[in-house]
């Protein structure tokens, strides 16, 4: 059985042949000649036009878009390109925080997509996007408890975490963030 989200997506593109009638290049062929740029609107042809599941559209999606790690030629080379041009001086923050996080434990991954970077263990505990080019937002995952202060309900920023801390300067990854995402692994 798939373990980390790189074997899952393998899983789910063997078996896409055979629950969608065709095959990943098939679908990318068919993604393509829509000529649409936006994942969200590939998401939705591939569900409304095509009939098929959201796990799958967004498969197809990532790798049209090639946003997810598996399709980077080098993990490495996402960070990268998320921390360049107008975000370059927030790429200390990054990596302020994965060197904190990483003391967490051995079993802490980072899976970088397009626009940030997952942080799992079991389950994903959190992530880190630079959304604009003076903050970095930190998405942690904390069910069940109550936001305030730095700490806010996630909102539209991400539906895959609870909640979010905005972070501007290397200062603010301090041992009460961290905490936050300490346990949030923990939970993981």
């Amino acid at each position: 059985m798939a373990k980390n989200p790189e074997e899952m997506a393998a899983a789910m593109i063997a078996n896409l042949k055979e629950k969608t009638g065709k095959t990943l290049p098939q679908w990318l062929k068919i993604v393509n000649a829509a000529k649409l740029e936006k994942h969200g609107e590939i998401v939705k042809l591939l569900k409304s036009k095509h009939g098929m599941t959201h796990g799958f559209a967004n498969l197809v999606a990532h790798k049209t878009l090639a946003s997810d790690a598996g399709s980077a030629a080098d993990a490495t080379d996402l960070v990268d390109a998320q921390y360049s041009g107008p975000k370059a001086d927030l790429r200390p923050i990054y990596d302020v925080l994965i060197a904190k996080i990483m003391k967490f434990g051995k079993d802490v991954e980072m899976a970088p997509k397009k626009s940030y970077v997952s942080l799992r263990r079991n389950k994903q505990f959190g992530l880190i996007q630079p959304s604009t080019k003076t903050r970095v937002d930190v998405g942690i995952n904390l069910k069940g408890v109550k936001a305030g202060g730095r700490l806010e309900a996630s909102g539209s920023f991400n539906a895959m975490v609870s909640h979010r801390v905005r972070v501007g300067d290397v200062k603010e990854v301090d041992r009460e963030l961290i905490d936050w995402l300490e346990k949030a692994y923990g939970e993981a």
